[in-house]
């Protein structure tokens, strides 16, 4: 078993590593303060070809393996979250077009998504459809050279800034799940608006809304596949989206605990640094053993899907794993700063602001745990 990573991924997570520290973290509190979406972040992502890193390299996509995806998505959640939501919102819009679109269909969408030209987001959740990607109940029917979608979409990262979305509809409400297709709709397309950007606890740089389609008219080639292949599509989909999200959650937790280390080593209370004591002390142990562990089980996650073997329990696990522990991190590193890790005067408030998103956002704990529960069961 080798946990050593290649020379490409090195530089891969030390040029991220490096943007990161130099400009987006400096201006990660400024952004969240503002609500303002940071385009500076995504633009400089853009130019080192992470937004392309799901798509093929004659598409002018990079086409990063897993695990250079997950050190990617590791080291923008530790900078900035806002921007690694938006970011895996992105990639997955692009993820589902690699993987599932026409080739007509790529070349018209993906170089300049890769290149950051346009920006991407994929809708599914709705107001009465979250979890149950089955219950949806968007609507798209066929009339002659198009399709007609109605209903609303809640919840969308990159709802409003995106150019291009991919958005999942009920071809055929009869077959429940089955009746499921997914299709590409462009921003300005008659019949499809925004509606109000949510007001976040966390993420809170990050466009996260409503988009409504009132008779929206979406041409018959951006249908994605085939009539009923939506919410395949979206499974799959969600399992590589899972392995992401998990990484951005390990980097939210890692910068907790950098900055709880630090302030700990600072801080003087009783004549000495209050790292010095040992409930400190154990408080940064376990939160060491917790970020390690869940950084674990997301790269096993990522090692599966990169070796071509099934992952969706593990992705799952790596999900769920990550997500609690970027809350509980956040916790503990708000406590070790006490009195000023409740002010905005330190970053651990926006540190546990954003790891609770990370607990609801692209399923529920409680769903992943019934899925893991489901795979173990069988």
């Amino acid at each position: 078993m080798d946990f050593s990573l290649s020379a490409e991924q090195e530089m891969i997570k030390k040029t991220i590593r490096e943007l990161v520290e130099s400009e987006i973290a400096p201006k990660a509190s400024e952004y969240d303060e503002k609500r303002e979406f940071p385009w500076d972040n995504m633009r400089k992502l853009g130019e080192l070809g992470v937004l392309g890193m799901h798509v093929p390299k004659d598409l002018g996509g990079s086409e990063l393996d897993p695990i250079s995806q997950v050190l990617v998505m590791e080291e923008v959640g530790r900078g900035c979250a806002s921007t690694a939501i938006s970011l895996e919102a992105h990639t997955t819009s692009t993820y589902v077009l690699a993987r599932f679109g026409s080739e007509d269909q790529k070349k018209r969408f993906l170089p300049s998504l890769a290149r950051g030209k346009r920006l991407g987001a994929i809708a599914v959740t709705e107001p009465v459809a979250g979890s149950d990607v089955a219950g949806i109940q968007t609507s798209a029917r066929r009339e002659g050279d198009h399709y007609v979608l109605n209903g609303t979409k809640a919840f969308i990262t990159n709802a409003q800034v995106a150019d291009v979305y991919i958005v999942f509809a009920k071809t055929d409400k009869e077959r429940g799940a089955k009746g499921i297709s997914a299709f590409i709709v462009e921003k300005g397309t008659p019949g499809f608006d925004f509606g109000k950007r949510e007001v976040m606890l966390g993420f809170r740089a990050a466009y996260i809304g409503e988009l409504v389609f009132n008779d929206c008219q979406v041409p018959r080639e951006n249908l994605i596949g085939e009539e009923g292949a939506g919410f395949r599509i979206a499974l799959q989909t969600f399992d590589v989206a899972k392995i992401a999200f998990a990484a951005l959650s390990v980097g939210v937790a890692q910068a907790a605990l950098d900055e709880a280390v630090e302030y700990a080593k600072q801080r003087v209370a009783f004549g000495q640094p209050i790292a010095n004591l040992e409930a400190i002390q154990f408080m940064l142990a376990d939160m060491a053993k917790e970020v390690e562990l869940a950084r674990l089980m997301v790269y096993k996650a990522a090692w599966l899907r990169q070796a071509g073997q099934p992952f969706s329990k593990e992705a799952a696990l790596a999900k769920l794993s990550a997500a609690e522990v970027a809350m509980h991190v956040a916790t503990r590193a708000v406590q070790i700063h006490g009195g000023y890790g409740y002010t905005s005067d330190f970053p651990v408030e926006r540190f546990l602001r954003d790891a609770k998103g990370t607990e609801i956002g692209l399923g529920t704990s409680e769903i992943q745990r019934l899925i893991i529960a489901r795979e173990l069961l069988r």
